[in-house]
């Protein structure tokens, strides 16, 4: 029986997690213990989704959210260490590019625990990006490297990890096999929503922490509600208060954060998808709309170039334009992009050999 500490904390996390845990489990060899940091704290960003997704309850809740990237890191860093040696795991198991994710794997490292990392390989190009530091110096600690994509393989092995004692393996993408397993639970938001709308997401920090970009993003949103379709937005609680901060006005159909079976009827049922997420950017893909997405990189080259995902920055007029591009457009996923749903089954079986 391998004994597994899993480091979560933020939605997108509770979202892979509960694939990979459920797997684990009907497997009968792991022991998990789940670790939340606590990084995202409001209850729908949260609670709501070990409701929802039926994950086990964490066994240990560390709380800590708020303050700098290095307080935070610092903090759940010397959390996350008094676990590893109180719990004594065979391995750490990390997802994603938070800040959880990096304290997870660098106290596991400290310790000589070995570390497998979901989301391998996923560069932006972007140093700019706390979350390409995040991936890129988790990847350099973790000995089992999870790849979503051929493209996040080539980069890896662009980065000389070929050459180094490591297992390097493309397993697919686990927010597939979530979509695919609970898209039959999704259900609509309370309260109503207008038909045929566009659906955003707004809450990268590169959007909201730049005033200018953030009013660009916000006037042409509001344009887009006006003048070709309603927007809904459900807005983060740090959006909203950034934009209040800023004196700008959002006009759009405003709700507020939904649990992940809300987000997946969302996708079911929109236009298009306007968003700076980077797992929006898939889930988008996996219900056939296309997307358009509000930076000046993206992880997901492959969605690029498959033509289902248009870049178009921060700047006013291009967000407009994409929208007036895309709107209504379906995508197919004809060369399983992304794995077909298999990759929890496969992550398990190397979690398994060790």
């Amino acid at each position: 029986m391998k004994k597994i500490l899993t480091v979560i904390g933020a939605r997108p996390q509770f979202i892979k997690a509960s694939v990979v845990s459920r797997m684990a489990k009907l497997s009968g060899s792991i022991e998990e213990v789940i670790l939340h940091t606590g990084q995202h704290f409001d209850s729908n960003m949260s609670e709501i989704f070990f409701n929802q997704l039926s994950i086990p309850r964490p066994d240990i809740q560390l709380d800590i959210h708020g303050g700098s990237h290095g307080q935070m890191t610092g903090r759940m860093l010397a959390e996350i260490e008094q676990a590893l040696l109180k719990h004594k795991p065979d391995r750490v198991l990390v997802y994603g590019d938070t800040n959880s994710t990096l304290a997870g794997a660098l106290a596991a490292a400290k310790l000589h625990i070995p570390v497998a990392h979901v989301e391998a390989g996923l560069r932006s190009f972007n140093m700019q990006m706390p979350e390409e530091i995040n991936r890129i110096l988790t990847d350099q600690i973790s000995d089992l490297l999870f790849c979503p994509t051929n493209t996040a393989v080539n980069n890896l092995n662009n980065e000389g990890f070929a050459h180094r004692q490591v297992h390097v393996l493309q397993v697919g993408d686990v927010m597939q096999d979530s979509a695919l397993l609970f898209a039959k639970k999704a259900r609509a938001p309370t309260g109503g929503l207008p038909e045929g709308f566009i659906l955003a997401t707004l809450h990268r920090a590169e959007n909201t922490d730049n005033p200018e970009r953030l009013a660009a993003i916000v006037a042409a949103l509001n344009e887009i509600n006006t003048s070709f379709a309603p927007v809904v937005l459900p807005l983060h609680p740090r959006t909203r208060q950034m934009i209040a901060l800023q004196g700008l006005e959002l006009r759009v159909h405003m709700i507020s954060p939904v649990g992940y079976f809300e987000m997946i009827w969302l996708l079911d049922h929109c236009e298009l998808v306007l968003t700076d997420s980077g797992g929006v950017q898939k889930e988008a893909f996996f219900f056939g709309k296309a997307c358009v997405t509000m930076r000046d990189q993206t992880e997901w080259v492959e969605l690029i170039d498959f033509g289902a995902n248009e870049l178009v920055g921060a700047d006013k007029n291009k967000i407009i334009d994409g929208t007036i591009r895309n709107i209504g457009r379906n995508v197919k996923d004809t060369i399983q992009l992304y794995g077909g749903g298999m990759a929890a089954e496969r992550i398990v079986k190397q979690l398994c050999k060790g």
